[in-house]
C-alpha cells in the first residue's frame, strides 16, 4: 500500500456542540482505536486527548480524539485507493488505517473518522479494490464480463496488504461465475464469503442466438 502523511490535533473539547462547532470550522472529529490493551489500573501517563477505554477482564485500551482538516483528508478519501496511514499528532507518529467514515445523511459532508492503529505483527481487516485482467474465454464467446464486487475484504499484516487484488479472468467461460473461494493470494486471508461472486461472463443475445444456431445445425 501507498503510505499517506496525515497531521492531527489533540482534541479535549468534546460532545455534540463541540464536534459541530468544529466542523463549521472546516475540521473533521476522528478517533484512532486500537493500540495493545494493558491492565488497569493504567500507571502511564496520558497525552493530550487520550482517554482509558476498559474492555474487558480488568483490561483496557487507549483511543485517542482528534481533528484533521477537510482538505488535509480530502485525497485520503475521495479516491478508490486504500493507503497505510502515517499519522502524527502529539510530537509523535503512529500507522494506522481508514476504518470508518461517517457522512451527512443530506449534504454528503464527512462528520466523523474513525482510525485503526496498526502494527508489523498485529493482522488488520481491509476492504482491497479488486482489478481483473485478462481476456475472458467466455467474451472471446460472445458474452458479457460483469463484475460484482469492487472489492474484496483481507485479514493480513498491513505491510503484506496490496493496493489491488489483481485477478486474472482468462480461464472464465461463457455463463460461468468466479467465487471468492476460488481465489488464492499469497500472505492474505481472504475473509469475504467464499460463495460469493466476484465477476462472471454473462450470456448476450447474440451468444444465445449462436448457441441456438449451433445447437439447430448439430441435429
Amino acid at each position: 500500500m501507498q503510505t499517506y502523511k496525515l497531521t492531527a490535533e489533540p482534541r479535549v473539547d468534546l460532545g455534540k456542540k463541540a464536534a459541530k462547532n468544529l466542523r463549521a470550522t472546516g475540521k473533521i472529529p476522528v478517533v484512532l482505536n486500537g493500540g495493545e490493551p494493558f491492565e488497569l489500573p493504567f500507571k502511564g501517563t496520558l497525552q493530550p486527548g487520550e482517554k482509558i477505554v476498559e474492555i474487558e477482564n480488568g483490561r483496557g485500551i487507549i483511543t485517542t480524539d482528534l481533528t484533521v482538516t477537510n482538505e488535509a483528508v480530502r485525497k485520503l478519501i475521495y479516491t478508490p485507493d486504500i493507503f497505510a496511514i502515517e499519522l502524527e499528532y502529539n510530537g509523535g507518529k503512529k500507522m494506522a488505517v481508514l476504518r470508518e467514515i461517517q457522512f451527512h445523511p443530506v449534504k454528503d459532508n464527512i462528520l466523523h473518522l474513525d482510525l485503526l492503529e496498526v502494527t508489523d505483527s498485529k493482522p488488520v481487516i481491509m476492504s482491497v479494490p479488486v482489478k481483473l485482467e485478462g481476456h475472458a474465454e467466455g467474451v472471446k464467446a460472445g458474452g458479457k464480463l460483469t463484475m460484482s464486487m469492487k472489492k474484496l475484504k483481507v485479514r493480513a499484516i498491513y505491510t503484506q496488504i496490496p493496493e489491488r487484488l489483481v485477478i486474472n479472468v482468462d480461464h472464465l467461460g461463457l455463463g460461468k461465475t468466479l467465487q471468492v473461494g476460488e481465489l488464492h493470494f499469497d500472505g492474505l486471508e481472504l475473509v469475504t464469503p467464499k460463495e460469493a461472486v466476484v465477476c462472471a461472463v454473462q450470456l448476450t443475445r447474440a451468444a444465445r442466438g449462436a448457441a441456438a444456431a449451433a445447437a439447430a445445425a448439430a441435429k
